[in-house]
């Protein structure tokens, strides 16, 4: 009996989880205009390719500064709201945290055409800074953010104060090991993404396997986009992103960086644009950050790397204080 009733319990929590995520996973317009950012959300206004643009950004002013700003680049399947804990904890260390959205990502604009390159997201980023009239700044880029960064550092080396990647994609050349893929594949096959098939991807190339609840909200992100009636449109610059990532690798930038660096890389991450697309033997060989880590250091001068073990892509989402301790250490230098 109490074993039929333990069994009966779980059914019934198993049953509640999953109506609370379903719960949460709701129609998300083109622009997450009804989706809340943690902090107030302004917009620059510009035109480039002959596109009227309206980039997203994030100013977080702390109450006692201490004359430092940095600025924080997100992911490719993300924007800019999963920096909110980094930001405050930034922010309440005095740094005037900025946060945009790129082009294509979050509440920017999803233009019907545009070629995206990474020297692009780095000159609109550029772009923000300007209106803000900052002109130091510390750098911090995770997963496609790492390669805009790698860029905006290589573009702009005036104004990068400090350098930090955390997980970045693009330590290696994909197109090395990975089959090319026209933009139409990469568009067919972002349009037939659903809040299973968003998870399954970060569950393997994220998280190693390793699921805790808290990580759907990110899923529902993605998921609710594929609820809209434009979600083709938010697809398209998905599959040109793709595209970017695959065809303009930022690894051979690294010895061009001349600000103090930090590396802090998650040792169970195995994340590699395309992985899929690659034979099994070289799919295997692919996203090894344990070794990427090292290499990349020894390619950048003034930068020390810090390993953070049974940890995967994401380091400030699975184990934010074991994130945040060496990142607050290097600012501190």
């Amino acid at each position: 009996m109490k074993n039929f009733l333990l069994a009966l319990l779980l059914a019934i929590l198993s049953v509640s989880h999953l109506q609370a995520q379903k719960d949460s996973l709701r129609n998300l317009d083109i622009n997450l205009e009804n989706y809340d950012y943690p902090f107030p959300v302004s917009f620059l206004e510009f035109e480039s390719q002959g596109e009227p643009l309206r980039m997203a950004y994030m100013d977080i002013k702390p109450a006692k500064a201490n004359g430092k700003s940095i600025m924080l680049l997100h992911g490719k399947n993300f924007n800019g709201a999963y920096w909110e804990q980094t930001a405050k904890a930034l922010s309440d260390k005095g740094y005037r945290v900025i946060i945009p959205d790129q082009i294509g990502f979050g509440k920017s604009s999803k233009p019907a055409h545009f070629q995206y390159s990474f020297h692009e997201l780095a000159a609109n980023t550029k772009r923000v800074l300007d209106e803000l009239k900052i002109t130091k700044i510390i750098v911090l880029g995770h997963s496609m953010g790492g390669m805009v960064a790698t860029r905006f550092a290589v573009m702009y080396p005036e104004t990068v104060e400090k350098f930090i990647l955390e997980n970045p994609i693009g330590l290696e050349d994909y197109k090395l090991k990975v089959p090319y893929q026209s933009v139409d594949k990469w568009y067919q096959s972002e349009l037939k993404s659903d809040a299973n098939s968003i998870k399954n991807y970060q569950l393997t190339s994220y998280y190693d396997g390793k699921w805790k609840p808290e990580y759907s909200r990110w899923v529902n992100l993605l998921a609710g986009w594929t609820l809209n009636k434009d979600y083709p449109r938010i697809a398209w610059n998905s599959a040109l992103t793709y595209d970017m990532i695959y065809t303009q690798p930022v690894c051979y930038d690294f010895d061009k960086i001349k600000a103090p660096t930090l590396l802090i890389i998650g040792q169970r991450d195995r994340s590699a644009v395309g992985k899929n697309l690659a034979p099994e033997d070289v799919r295997k060989t692919l996203g090894n950050y344990p070794e990427l880590g090292k290499i990349t250091k020894s390619k950048i001068k003034n930068s020390q790397l810090v390993e953070l073990d049974n940890i995967g892509h994401l380091p400030h989402i699975e184990d934010f204080d074991r994130f945040i301790r060496p990142l607050l250490k290097f600012l501190a230098m």
